[in-house]
């Protein structure tokens, strides 16, 4: 067998396309790998998929999967077809994509390795810039975004993220049945639910058709959900609640920290949940709880709070309503806001015991995103952020081959 159709053979070259030439140079450690077609040969028109004449042709060259440490490369005559409906085309050659320098394998490579490494250190393991491997990624995803079907969400769950530390804030919407997200855009204002909205009806979905919404208290989303999903019941985030109480409880800490040096290094132990401390630091908790401080008291208002997201609906209500009247008596400045802004949002925060909904799904798929970001270092633009958080939480299904 030639060698020529020992590699015809191992790229899957069939009739009338056929490898014309191998050129193998150890020095530059590369493999330029030469296809022709058949003269007299026709191909279907990109648009109507009629068969046609070959025009004329375009000398092009992809990148191939390398050849042991070899890099290989394809090169061919692409024919341009000259159909009568729709005139002069550039037909599609079976190893490749329209408008890639890169073969389908080759694609496929980087597709299962972005899995496992940062872009960067994928383009440097395959000898590419990163720019290149990102247009890559850019294609796929957005395809099978767009391919989306969104006609059966009814539950989302809507957060906020920061592509770099302080700035550059983008929002997700995930579907918290299927858990995953459904989509990305930039900012964090009301006008983010606006876009959510026009993209759940460009891809199947109906607004009126969203029951129920998770978010925090952000104005913003508030005020995004009430005009752009006028169906949704809106429940307030469990997690962004806690946040919210701890940094009350934070505050009071504030105040006296300056009374003893226990209470100097002590505010870890009561913002972290009990089963999260170590021994001694559980034992050292207690002690301060003996103490009459005030942060003391605002820990177990916080106790007691957390206790009432374990109750039954129907005894719910009766102990918030208890315990906001306890936290306004409390003589805990801090405590007492807290209290106020759950008062503003009550029918929000008491939906959880009806929807049971909340972000905590978004908020480890939020871990993972944050995970990635930090080996990467950040993301340069927007636009390759929202790739990768697709690529990481939208359960995509990628096929390049």
């Amino acid at each position: 067998m030639k060698d020529t159709e020992l590699f015809a053979l191992a790229l899957g070259i069939v009739n009338p396309w056929y490898v014309s030439k191998v050129d193998f140079d150890e020095e530059k450690k590369r493999l330029d790998m030469y296809i022709d077609f058949k003269a007299g040969s026709v191909f279907k028109c990109t648009e109507c998929g009629t068969e046609s004449k070959v025009y004329d042709t375009a000398q092009k060259t992809w990148r191939h999967l390398n050849f042991f440490q070899y890099e290989a490369y394809l090169h061919a005559r692409a024919p341009r077809t000259n159909c009568d409906k729709d005139g002069v085309k550039l037909a599609n050659v079976p190893w490749a994509r329209q408008q890639s320098g890169f073969t389908l394998l080759f694609e496929a490579l980087v597709l299962a390795l972005v899995k496992h490494m940062p872009v960067a250190t994928l383009a440097n393991h395959v000898g590419e810039h990163d720019t290149r491997i990102w247009r890559i990624l850019e294609y796929y995803v957005e395809k099978e975004v767009a391919a989306t079907d969104l006609s059966e969400v009814t539950k989302v769950g809507v957060d906020e993220t920061a592509a770099r530390r302080g700035h550059n804030y983008v929002t997700i919407a995930v579907d918290l049945d299927e858990k995953k997200a459904i989509f990305v855009t930039e900012g964090r204002d009301s006008s983010t639910i606006e876009a959510f909205s026009k993209d759940l009806i460009a891809k199947g979905g109906k607004p009126e058709n969203i029951t129920d919404v998770s978010i925090d208290m952000s104005p913003a989303f508030i005020s995004g959900v009430g005009k752009h999903l006028p169906k949704a019941a809106i429940t307030y985030d469990k997690f962004h609640i806690m946040k919210h109480l701890n940094d009350a409880v934070a505050a009071v800490w504030r105040q006296e920290r300056s009374t003893s040096e226990f209470m100097k290094s002590s505010k870890m132990l009561w913002l972290k949940n009990r089963s999260n401390l170590k021994e001694h630091q559980s034992m050292m908790l207690d002690v301060l709880l003996k103490c009459n401080t005030k942060t003391g008291r605002a820990y177990r208002l916080k106790i007691a709070f957390q206790e009432i997201f374990t109750l039954p609906r129907e005894h719910a209500e009766a102990a918030m309503t208890k315990w906001y009247k306890w936290a306004i008596r409390s003589r805990l400045s801090p405590m007492k806001e807290f209290a106020r802004l759950l008062k503003r949002h009550w029918n929000g925060i008491m939906n959880w015991f009806k929807s049971g909904i909340n972000n905590g799904i978004l908020e480890g798929l939020n871990s993972l995103i944050q995970a990635t970001k930090a080996k990467a270092r950040g993301y340069r633009t927007f636009k390759n952020f929202r790739i990768m958080i697709f690529l990481v939480i939208g359960k995509l299904n990628l096929q390049p081959i």
